[in-house]
């Protein structure tokens, strides 16, 4: 074989005049102190504010703190494996969650990674965690009923879709409750939930995920999940990547809710975040930007307008008191950016009024835009009747000889506050809400006992629904009661009140 020296060199010609030398540049720093989920890193001269930078051994943190000669970082991982002097890269990223259809019916961590062994969640769609909210041009008023299934809300205090009603107690009332009920009233309502689960125990999130599974809700729910285990920058985290994932709902024009359980213990975590950075306290040792922390987060709820899709992402936070102190600091920070509260009572609690909702402090500050005009009409009436029985309960322990007014409105009010408690997990569709506070407020029950209106009520529901479930369709149809309606229904519950068997009858 002859070797051709032309040949050869000519093609050594041709690489050379080809050949591009590529130089990449990676900004790195080091690591100074390490230890508590915090990292102080010297050398990143030009990171930015949350941008995510890369430790060794695959873990992730963001650059939270930008000081003149470190920048303090917070670590998504076990600060155990790093040690002073190990080298951290700049990624140019700021931190990003999936996002999309793919994430529902699944259980996350706040980074969006799978904790439910059902494999990798597939999606190329990625959204910020951090979002500035929509200005008012871009929102329209919240007017569309989001129905959480509870007689004592939608009647009383009512939800719309875009709203941010916050859900505030003491610790085990009934809070998280009334959040997975509202969700599971969700289903084939075409309303996406995300449950962010803050700080709490593993087992609790198994439990849930179950209740969702027996209910079918998880069709249309996705839960994120920060456990009590996680460090604390994972429990800082979380809510906002549960907003960034309804957000994706939402601005396709479809309708989100999203669930934050609770924000008292998402302002711990970031309490010890920002005293281990060295961030002076303010009062009860919160950082000054605390009321931030959330406003920027509840912000983001919102009613879009019908130029941008006309979705919604409804916030539903919860906040936990101690020992029903109302006015501490994180309860009036989050009651002053939601648009009402929904109080829970221990009294009310362990005197067996559930849900526990005190109907004095609770108050939706959307009012009767956000329900249908057949439940304005018959709830109008309902919460005058209990304000005025919660007036009269205290005055009467104090008096043995009352008018025949007075004792009236006793009796309607306490037979009201019966037909208002609900099982767990027992929501009700809003057609049959109606029926049921209509029976209450037209003095049917008056003459019967106490003891006998949770018996009345089931027997009551199975009636209409085999001899007058005209009278829900029409009122699912119409959404208002016309008079023939109101005649209708009247007729029904004489006609219910007549075959009614008390249970010491059947026994």
């Amino acid at each position: 074989m002859e070797i051709k020296a032309l040949e050869i060199s000519s093609v050594l010609k041709q690489q050379i005049e080809q050949f591009q030398l590529t130089t990449d540049f990676i900004e790195v720093g080091e690591i100074i102190q390490v230890g508590d989920g915090i990292a102080r890193v010297y050398g990143l001269q030009n990171v930015m504010a949350n941008e995510l930078v890369e430790f060794p051994h695959g873990i992730y943190g963001l650059a939270l703190n930008l000081e003149e000669n470190n920048v303090g970082c917070i670590l998504f991982g076990n600060d155990k494996y790093l040690k002073e002097g190990d080298v951290v890269k700049r990624t140019g990223k700021v931190i990003q969650v999936p996002v999309g259809q793919s994430l529902v019916g699944r259980v996350v961590n706040p980074l969006g990674q799978p904790l439910d062994g059902k494999g990798p969640i597939q999606t190329d769609t990625y959204s910020p965690l951090e979002r500035k909210a929509l200005g008012v041009v871009a929102r329209q008023p919240v007017k569309e009923p989001l129905q959480t299934g509870l007689k004592a809300i939608d009647s009383m205090i009512p939800i719309g879709r875009g709203q941010r009603e916050l859900i505030i107690g003491d610790r085990q009332i009934g809070k998280s409750t009334i959040a997975i009920d509202t969700i599971l009233n969700q289903k084939g309502q075409n309303v996406y939930c995300i449950y962010v689960a803050i700080g709490q125990k593993a087992v609790s999130i198994a439990k849930l995920q179950k209740i969702f599974e027996e209910h079918g809700a998880t069709d249309y729910t996705t839960i994120v999940a920060s456990t009590a285990n996680d460090p604390a920058p994972m429990l800082y985290i979380a809510p906002y990547s549960g907003a960034s994932i309804g957000e994706y709902f939402r601005d396709r024009g479809m309708h989100a809710l999203v669930i934050y359980d609770d924000l008292s213990k998402h302002a711990w975590a970031y309490r010890q975040i920002s005293l281990l950075l060295r961030r002076p306290p303010g009062r009860e040792a919160y950082p000054g930007d605390i009321f931030y922390l959330h406003s920027r987060l509840l912000e983001r709820a919102a009613k879009l307008s019908d130029k941008l899709g006309g979705g919604s992402l409804t916030a539903l936070p919860i906040v936990e008191t101690q020992a029903g102190d109302f006015s501490a600091y994180i309860p009036t920070n989050v009651i002053s950016i939601t648009d009402g509260q929904i109080y829970l009572e221990p009294d009310l609690f362990s005197g067996g009024v559930r849900p526990a909702i005190n109907v004095g402090l609770s108050v939706s500050r959307v009012g009767g835009n956000a329900q249908i005009k057949a439940m304005k009409q018959v709830a109008g009436k309902l919460r005058l009747d209990l304000a005025q029985y919660r007036e009269l309960e205290s005055f009467a322990k104090f008096s043995s000889d009352l008018d025949k007014t007075t004792q009236a409105q006793l009796t309607r009010g306490q037979r009201m506050v019966e037909i208002l408690k609900q099982d767990q997990n027992q929501t009700l569709p809003v057609e049959k809400q109606i029926v049921v506070i209509f029976l209450g407020i037209q003095g049917y029950l008056d003459q019967l006992p106490v003891s006998e209106i949770h018996h009345l009520e089931k027997q009551f529901l199975d009636f209409i629904d085999t001899k007058y479930s005209n009278i829900l369709q029409e009122i699912r149809e119409k959404k208002v009661l016309d008079d023939s309606l109101q005649t209708n229904m009247k007729v029904a519950c004489e006609d219910f009140m007549k075959s009614f068997t008390r249970s010491d009858d059947v026994i």
